[in-house]
């Protein structure tokens, strides 16, 4: 797709965002934002052919590329892989702060199971996303033992955010650290039954070691 394309579809995407909170993920509040961007509403259609999911899937997108961005001014060298997961996830929600009810309606639609191919995709794009920033370059199973973990805890917290009423998001950046803190703790006891029994080390060591990067 072309760069003109995406810009397109971003201006109609954000002028549309100011409409979802009150008309949901729909076609009409993708028409009323492109009347908004000064656009013609038949052209939110062409932009966004396969409707409101098709739309939510590029504000996922989009958010993931805010997030990275916010993650380059970021000293990612000298922090612990757990800590690089964390600021992402955190930066993931600063982002997304203004459009809170916004990414509370798309899971709605999400959960539906005609959408669920969806939804999974942008769960396993945003880990991804999250992994690759953090400095992990693997290609082994543990590609996806990592991002399997990292979904779990992502999803829990997402949920957790969107309720969240504590200045800064304190509480959601607590419940984030529990959660990773819970995984490293579960994965010491998995990991050291696995050495007696096979001489592996745990999967759940990937929020402990030093990336690729390092």
């Amino acid at each position: 797709m072309s760069e003109e394309v995406e810009e397109f579809r971003e201006k109609v995407l954000l002028a549309a965002l100011a409409h979802v909170p009150f008309e949901g993920w729909t076609n009409a509040a993708l028409h009323t934002g492109a009347q908004d961007a000064g656009l013609d509403p038949a052209q939110a259609a062409r932009t966004f052919p396969g409707g409101p999911v098709e739309a939510i899937d590029f504000f996922n997108r989009y958010a993931d590329a805010k997030m990275l961005q916010a993650l380059d001014g970021m000293d990612l060298e000298n922090m612990r892989v757990r800590d690089r997961i964390i600021a992402a996830i955190q930066a993931r929600f600063e982002q997304n702060l203004p459009h809170r009810e916004a990414v509370r309606r798309a899971l709605a639609v999400l959960s539906m199971p005609l959408n669920a191919p969806v939804g999974m995709r942008c769960v396993s794009r945003t880990v991804d996303a999250i992994w690759r920033a953090a400095g992990d370059s693997s290609t082994d199973y543990n590609w996806y033992t990592k991002r399997g973990l990292l979904a779990g805890v992502y999803t829990a917290t997402v949920l957790y955010w969107l309720n969240d009423k504590s200045e800064g998001n304190t509480d959601t950046h607590n419940f984030l650290e529990r959660r990773i803190e819970t995984v490293m703790r579960i994965g010491g006891a998995i990991g050291r039954a696995g050495k007696s029994f096979a001489g592996a080390g745990s999967p759940f060591d990937i929020f402990r070691r030093p990336s690729a990067r390092r």
